[in-house]
């Protein structure tokens, strides 16, 4: 049983400010067994006032501080995480229960990709430029609050913690309470590599209390949010009073184009696997399905099949490629909305409502695959978070690429095509902030955000450093 019981403020372990009868806390639970595996300490708005007194008060130094220094303290970081990676896995496992594969593979690595692409960066980021007699400064640009998922935790942790400390800023990091086993690891890693006090601090909590807080701080100059669109809303009205920046990186139904003259059955067995890995639980997964009409039929066979092809199981066997849903209210919603498109009228032509057969416990959803769907039915327009894939027909080009871009959400696009100029194209009329072509994968030095209500702003990259930069500009 694993108790976590403090946060890392002002380059200390801390205890909550509540104790005794007041003190609050969190079941860390294995979504695979539904078992406690641990308690969590939860914060209130004392502790991230705490925080965010430290940060404030580290900052003139930090900002002050050279390109190298920012560097060689993100190195130290790398370094560490590179030797503790194993427990990173292992915590990823047994918090939201990815598979080992996954959490080997992706999971943990990704974080430590996303540093090296953030030094890489840093090196030769242009913080000053000249224009005549005026020259133009980027200024780090203050506190920055950052409040992170539980679906990819290192993924989202390090693309916002090393873009921030590389630019200047110092940081009070809330992590999902659902996964707090990895956020530790990684709050001892940066105390570890010798993070300056105050520079970087975390606070566990609730959206709620230490989210809307950090949110609505007036010392608090700019906070990035995953999550939910429903969550990033109240974090900007939250911030409003206060005029400060929000980058938000928030939900999706990104779609899959698969153009006539792709292969099919290609196409459409790597859609389904994208779509279903990490059990659904990915913003930009490619949940709606666009095939053309005339060989609807035989794509629906396909992805059936591909779907039931998928070993779901324990996510600590090697041979599982989907585990659970990473907690009970997630599944429930998942079932909910499974439920909710056999009552739209479509079609379960792989999976549906309950656990796979043999699994008796555990949040295990069923790989399911939806025939029969028209894109205004609730499975088509809203997010699931879940391992259901909404098939739909197009007539042609045109009808695809409108079925694609009649949603409220514009995160993410992929496209399937023998042909890359087609693709080009194409990808130029999708209104979302990242395409794929062909099954590419993740490339962590570009720019990843949304259109319309998948967010603002943008990480990884460049541009993900940019967003934690203010711009001053003098003139001779």
């Amino acid at each position: 049983m694993k108790t976590l019981n403090r946060f890392y403020i002002d380059g200390q372990w801390v205890e909550p400010a509540q104790q005794g009868a007041r003190a609050r806390s969190f079941d860390i639970v294995d979504p695979a067994s539904e078992e406690r595996i641990g308690t969590l300490a939860m914060g209130n708005d004392e502790d991230a006032d705490r925080a965010i007194a430290a940060a404030r008060a580290a900052f003139p130094a930090w900002s002050e501080t050279s390109r190298e220094t920012r560097i060689a303290l993100l190195e130290r970081i790398a370094a560490i995480y590179q030797r503790r990676l194993p427990e990173i896995a292992e915590a990823v496992r047994q918090e939201i229960g990815a598979p080992v594969s996954l959490c080997n593979a992706l999971q943990a690595p990704i974080g430590l990709a996303h540093l090296h692409a953030t030094i890489d960066v840093l090196r030769d980021f242009p913080f000053e430029t000249t224009n005549g007699k005026s020259y133009v400064r980027r200024e780090a640009i203050g506190v920055a609050a950052l409040i992170t998922p539980w679906n990819w935790p290192l993924n989202q942790i390090t693309a916002k913690v090393a873009p921030a400390l590389a630019a200047g800023c110092t940081v009070v990091l809330k992590p999902s309470e659902i996964a707090p086993l990895d956020a530790m690891i990684f709050a001892e890693i940066l105390h570890e590599a010798g993070a300056p006090a105050g520079v970087f601090n975390m606070v566990f909590g609730e959206g709620r209390t230490v989210g809307a807080r950090l949110a609505s701080h007036p010392q608090v100059d700019m906070v990035s949010i995953t999550g939910s669109t429903r969550a990033g809303v109240e974090v900007a009205i939250g911030a409003a009073p206060t005029v400060k920046r929000v980058t938000q990186e928030l939900g999706g139904k990104s779609a899959l184009l698969v153009l006539d003259d792709a292969d099919l059955a290609s196409a459409v067995a790597s859609g389904v696997a994208q779509c279903m890995v990490n059990s659904g639980q990915t913003c930009i997964a490619p949940t709606r399905m666009l095939v053309p009409r005339a060989r609807y039929d035989e794509a629906v066979t396909i992805a059936a099949a591909a779907a039931n092809a998928l070993t779901v199981g324990d996510p600590a066997d090697p041979a599982t490629r989907m585990g659970p849903i990473s907690n009970r209210a997630q599944y429930d919603k998942v079932q909910r909305m499974i439920e909710t498109g056999i009552a739209e009228g479509a079609h379960v032509a792989a999976g549906g409502p309950g656990r796979p057969s043999g699994l008796s416990r555990g949040f295990y959803a069923r790989p399911t695959i939806f025939a029969g769907v028209h894109n205004d039915m609730a499975i088509a327009r809203e997010e699931i978070f879940g391992p259901v894939l909404a098939m739909i027909p197009y007539d042609d080009e045109e009808d695809a690429i409108r079925i694609a871009n009649d949603s409220p959400y514009g995160l993410a696009g992929y496209i399937a095509t023998s042909d890359p100029q087609r693709a080009r194209k194409v990808a130029a009329r999708l209104r979302v902030g990242s395409v794929r072509i062909n099954g590419a994968m993740l490339d962590v030095t570009v720019p990843f955000g949304g259109y319309k209500t998948s967010g603002n702003g943008r990480e990884y990259g460049a541009e993900g450093l940019a967003e934690f930069l203010e711009c001053k500009s003098v003139t001779m």
